[in-house]
């Protein structure tokens, strides 16, 4: 039985494998090769290995983690933005286009901006979390707001944080050239208090959020596996640390560690 009203299951799932695909080469097994790419820092490793107690498989795993993780924030901010397209009301412009807002709301029978009376449309800049945003950013992204209120008088801006500090529809307020400003129109929303905005359903974003694990689940499976990483690094260092002639395999792996980053380096090339 499908619990969300305000988007279909169908759209929902599709929603769903659309930004597991964007995940895109990110997804592709990691070997030596890939895992040493921009040269690891051995020492590193070695200090998380012995400090966090763990094994060369997890350590292992942990880099390839964060290697993969780094650039998957956009994926996820796929997810956020582009789900809007699917809400009624709702209208997620092309990259770019129309303003290069990331959604705009419209509702002809009017939206309550708290302290601020009733519009009829709202321009949506999200981010995925509050602390993305320099100064600077945070300035260009106000003024960007101010001349478009200047250009409609019936509508707000909202800045749309997936991860806010709390749940919260309220004045943004920045600096813009060291001077501090804000516009009762010109709001800091968090995404829990923009779902329900949209949806007309307070828990909205509570709910999507139940259900989010069991569609990740079935859109994996549907994959039938081409989408699971086979990652062979550290078979590769286990085959690099039997050319040395170390008794110790925990201190054999680490000296093959110690070659991805100090092969060419002094006392280390007598070991290769």
């Amino acid at each position: 039985m499908w619990n969300l009203s305000f988007i279909s299951e169908e759209d929902f799932e599709n929603h769903v494998k659309a930004t597991i695909e964007k995940y895109g080469e990110k997804l592709e097994s990691f070997d030596l090769k890939r895992f040493n790419k921009n040269i690891i820092d051995p020492i590193k490793l070695i200090f998380d290995k012995t400090v966090y107690q763990s094994s060369w498989d997890e350590i292992v795993s942990n880099e390839i983690f964060r290697q993969r993780d780094k650039s998957n924030n956009n994926d996820i901010g796929y997810f956020h933005q582009r789900i809007f397209q699917y809400i009624a009301n709702c209208h997620v412009p092309p990259n770019g286009e129309e303003g290069g807002w990331d959604v705009i709301y419209e509702n002809a029978d009017g939206i309550v901006i708290p302290d601020a009376g009733i519009v009829h449309t709202v321009y949506v800049e999200m981010k995925n979390k509050h602390n993305t945003m320099n100064s600077a950013s945070a300035g260009k992204t106000f003024i960007k707001m101010q001349s478009q209120l200047l250009n409609d008088d019936d509508c707000a801006c909202f800045l749309v944080e997936a991860i806010a500090q709390q749940s919260q529809n309220i004045k943004w307020e920045t600096t813009v050239d060291k001077r501090k400003v804000g516009h009762k129109l010109i709001r800091r929303v968090s995404l829990d208090q923009f779902y329900a905005l949209v949806t007309g359903q307070e828990d909205a974003f509570y709910q999507m959020c139940m259900v989010l694990p069991s569609v990740i689940e079935k859109a994996v499976k549907d994959f039938k596996g081409t989408i699971v990483p086979q990652d062979t690094v550290l078979d590769e260092l286990k085959v690099l640390a039997s050319k040395h002639d170390i008794e110790s395999e925990d201190l054999a792996i680490a000296m093959a560690a110690y070659m991805l980053g100090f092969g060419s380096y002094k006392g280390f090339g007598n070991n290769a």
